[in-house]
């Protein structure tokens, strides 16, 4: 069983390694391109607006 367990945390170790080296590359290539907005946007306005029949300070954005 304890060969088992050190193959297990040597392949967590891996499996982290590989992903922030994927994580590092994909952040290189979004420096070099233009800053990009995230969400839905419907006609020119943002995502999130203010609900008029929630009460006050309710917001909600769109799924």
């Amino acid at each position: 069983m304890f060969e088992y367990e050190i193959h297990l945390m040597d392949h967590a170790r891996l499996v982290r390694e590989a992903d922030a080296e994927r994580l590092a590359q994909e952040a290189a290539r979004t420096d070099t391109r233009s800053p990009r907005h995230f969400g839905r946007r419907s006609g020119g306005r943002k995502s999130g607006g203010r609900v008029s029949a929630g009460g006050r300070g309710r917001f909600v954005r769109a799924a």
